[in-house]
């Protein structure tokens, strides 16, 4: 009997790593690429040369190339993670701390992805700004804002995927069946709307590290509270919040694709 039940467990942990895998691949690129010009003018409305000298509305495909090769693999590795993570703990874990669960799955997730979506980043990010291309982008400069980038994302699933798992679970009982996949992407539209608009400061302190003109030997000096208090000082709360529009939209219509073309090939997987 337990051979049997192990076999299950194998078997079950094999299907969700192939289908998260396939599924967060093809929704990550798919966002990504669609809407790609809004997190253009994000990035130039945050940049610290200000949107005009950014690049203002041209060239807002500038720095898609490395989106195309890091998308897939970025939220295909953040989604095996998270939904490993939540197989292996959802039933050792009471029903009541399934938020925790997610949460922690979630950060963990986010920690592992950081490390092919920081280097995309700062590539993209840097030509988005129209700042000129280095040579050699150096391993430092390639990871320069990793822990900024995961401050902002970590408190972004924070809150993001506990609030999505419970839209879901709201809205499953309350329609009494399983929820269809435009539902869920709906309820992930809406969870990442919410999680935008309140880690925005940190998209801002992260897009300032990683376009900063500073050396790599200098990036050590560049911590998000003193990118923070030099904005807020500068440019006060309107500062922190600086592409909150484009990041709210971006994240929006991406979560309601994203998550809307995860659950559907998840579906259609299973």
């Amino acid at each position: 009997m337990d051979v049997y039940q192990d076999e299950k467990i194998e078997l079950a942990a094999r299907r969700i790593f192939i289908v998260s895998l396939i599924s967060g691949g093809l929704a990550g690129t798919l966002v990504d690429i669609a809407l790609f010009p809004i997190d253009t003018l994000k990035t130039r409305l945050q940049s610290e040369r200000g949107f005009l000298q950014s690049g203002g509305f041209r060239q807002l495909y500038k720095g898609l190339s490395p989106v195309i090769l890091g998308s897939a693999p970025t939220a295909a590795l953040f989604f095996v993670t998270y939904e490993s993570l939540k197989m292996l703990l959802e039933h050792r874990v009471p029903k009541e701390y399934s938020p925790l669960v997610h949460m922690g799955a979630a950060s963990f997730s986010e920690v592992a992805s950081c490390l092919i979506r920081v280097p995309v980043e700062v590539v993209k990010q840097r030509k988005q700004a129209l700042l000129p291309d280095h040579r050699h982008f150096s391993i430092r400069l390639l990871y320069r804002g990793y822990w900024s980038t995961v401050l902002r994302d970590m408190p972004f699933s924070l809150i993001q995927f506990p609030i999505w798992e419970y839209f879901k679970q709201v809205w499953g009982e309350y329609a009494q069946r399983a929820i269809y996949p435009y539902e869920g992407a709906l309820c992930g539209a809406a969870a990442g709307s919410i999680a935008a608009a309140i880690t925005t400061p940190l998209d801002v302190a992260k897009t300032r590290i990683m376009l900063s003109c500073k050396s790599v030997e200098k990036s050590s000096e560049l911590t998000v509270w003193e990118v923070l208090s030099s904005i807020h000082r500068i440019n006060g709360i309107r500062g922190l919040f600086s592409g909150i529009v484009p990041r709210v939209t971006w994240i929006s219509i991406g979560g309601f694709i994203f998550f809307g073309v995860y659950e559907k090939s998840k579906a259609l997987l299973s």
